[in-house]
């Protein structure tokens, strides 16, 4: 009976302590939070270190947290947004909801980084994924004139869907209304998410899909399948980061500026490459893992900065839709 009293008061404490335990709100993506994503093994790592709860909310795409936030303001139960990229860093900094950090780190990114508000915690190169052995277009021009099928996401939900407006911006400049005109008899759909576009591929309903010059890395890892490759496009390919940054109105602000620090920690960056299937900001002491050197390596890198491609966002997107629409 002692034994039974005895194990019962420790359950009721360590009950007692779950329930102090602070909880930290972590707006993400979808694919992020999936059972196969980065999510689950980051948020065992961090508990065993914050003596918290991690809060992973998955907010469909990435370009989706960004609306949510918005329109949640200040009574947002986010504390931190973990999701965005440099092509709506100067939008979101605009709404005046995202804190500044002081977190430092040796990064591994095709740029300097210098921004105060948000922390980068992986980066890639937008691609297009196609089965190995087929014909591939060279560059946009090609892919217009041909009868390739592809499938992108939508550029006002999609962080990928962004990045391939402003590829085709940064690579063609006054003439990329043309270059989406050519385009939209080649395009079979438009999902919302990442998650959706590559399933319709997998399924075979198009020859290509917008993904990351590192997708095939999963393939090739996690089933031993080299027969996804991405297409080099000789404009070069356009770069991605996406950052985290903490909400002004958070009430758990040093647990938030913790996560922040931890996220450039090796603990985090060891987990992205074979669950993010992306580069890590920071490269892990143990290196990249095997696979990844066997990816293609763009002829250049494309990147506007985040105030030009707070800019010209707008106008892309209305180069694409009016496009789309005839």
């Amino acid at each position: 009976m002692k034994h039974l009293i005895l194990a019962a008061g420790i359950m009721s404490a360590t009950s007692a302590v779950a329930a102090d335990a602070p909880v930290l709100t972590v707006y993400t993506y979808d694919s992020f939070v999936s059972d196969w994503g980065p999510g689950p093994q980051v948020k065992a790592a961090f508990e065993a270190v914050c003596a918290c709860e991690l809060n992973l909310v998955g907010v469909e795409d990435g370009a989706a947290l960004l609306s949510r936030v918005r329109l949640e303001g200040k009574n947002t139960d986010a504390d931190i947004v973990l999701g965005l990229d440099t092509n709506l860093t100067a939008a979101a900094n605009e709404t005046g909801l995202f804190a500044p950090h002081s977190v430092t780190a040796d990064y591994a990114l095709p740029i300097e980084w210098t921004d105060t508000t948000f922390v980068p915690f992986d980066w890639g190169y937008f691609s297009f994924i196609a089965n190995a052995g087929a014909d591939f277009p060279a560059n946009f021009a090609e892919l217009a004139a041909s009868d390739t099928s592809i499938v992108i996401q939508d550029p006002r939900t999609s962080t990928p869907g962004l990045g391939l407006l402003l590829w085709v911006k940064a690579a063609y400049g006054d003439e990329a209304l043309a270059i989406w005109a050519d385009l939209s008899d080649n395009i079979v759909t438009v999902t919302k998410g990442w998650s959706e576009a590559y399933g319709l591929f997998l399924e075979g309903e198009a020859d290509m899909v917008l993904s990351y010059t590192t997708s095939p890395a999963y393939h090739l890892i996690a089933e031993d399948d080299a027969s996804k490759v991405a297409v080099s496009f000789d404009e070069g390919h356009y770069a991605q980061i996406e950052v985290a940054a903490k909400l002004a109105s958070t009430d758990q602000s040093e647990l938030a500026d913790q996560f922040l620090a931890f996220m450039v920690s090796d603990a985090f960056q060891n987990i992205i490459p074979t669950t993010n299937w992306m580069y890590p900001a920071v490269t892990p002491a143990n290196g990249l893992p095997d696979g990844f050197e066997t990816l293609i390596t763009p002829k250049s890198t494309l990147l506007l900065d985040a105030a030009m491609a707070g800019e010209m966002r707008d106008k892309a997107l209305t180069e694409w839709l009016g496009a789309l629409s005839r």
